[in-house]
């Protein structure tokens, strides 16, 4: 009883999957027989039964709700990239308006700040020296193998680093604030990190994770370099 069930279970499959390929390949066929278009019914959600046509026209009407969705998103999301793209302009027009190595990180502290929700901001360079450190409030990076291994993806992939940190990596960064840092964005500047390091945190979550994208970092890693070297701190 069981293979001869097996067998009509297989046999109505294959008639199906013929019946499938048929009408795919004809689909002029029920505009030859519109009589039994009219006739088919499909089962509903809701336990009745609708005529073809008329579950035809509920699928598209799914679909098009679908696709308002997803363009109200899209909408969204080009909106939320207007308003980034603005406050990116004013704060690359801030940083080139400054005269010296302190107030470009000054006004680079102030605009991550007010302008993009930072809760700390902590600029490493390489090679500075003790009278700039506090005249800049920057921290000199000294990039040995420990620091390397904290800050992989900065050192050996010249990529920004997103997300939450490990208790080792806030306490380099943010020292006295590291354990109020929930996530943070870590910037190499120059290749290899080899002029420094900028670091954003902040006391969400959410607000940095490894699936962001990365292309704003790194664009402004790159112009605080340029901007830094032409101060005499890259």
């Amino acid at each position: 009883m069981t293979s001869q069930a097996n067998a009509t279970a297989g046999e109505h499959q294959t008639d199906a999957a013929g019946v499938a390929r048929y009408l795919s390949e004809h689909p002029e066929f029920f505009e030859d027989n519109a009589e039994l278009l009219a006739s088919l019914k499909l089962s509903h959600a809701s336990g009745g039964a609708v005529s073809l046509i008329e579950r035809q026209v509920q699928v598209l009407r799914e679909q098009n709700e679908g696709l308002k969705a997803r363009l109200l998103e899209l909408v969204d999301v080009a909106r939320d990239n207007d308003r980034l793209s603005d406050r990116v302009h004013r704060m690359t027009l801030d940083l080139l308006a400054t005269d010296s190595g302190p107030a470009l990180v000054d006004a680079l502290d102030d605009r991550l700040r007010n302008e993009f929700g930072a809760d700390a901001v902590a600029l490493f360079l390489t090679g500075i020296d003790g009278s700039l450190q506090r005249e800049c409030g920057a921290h000199r990076l000294d990039a040995d193998d420990t620091v390397k291994a904290l800050f992989e993806a900065a050192f050996h992939d010249s990529k920004p680093l997103c997300g939450k940190l490990s208790p080792e990596q806030a306490r380099f960064l943010f020292r006295d604030q590291a354990e109020a840092i929930e996530s943070a964005a870590v910037i190499p500047l120059d290749h290899h990190a080899g002029s420094g390091l900028l670091a954003i945190g902040s006391r969400e979550g959410n607000r940095f994770n490894s699936g962001m994208g990365t292309l704003f970092l790194t664009h402004l890693g790159e112009l605080l370099l340029v901007l830094l070297r032409q101060k005499g701190l890259g």
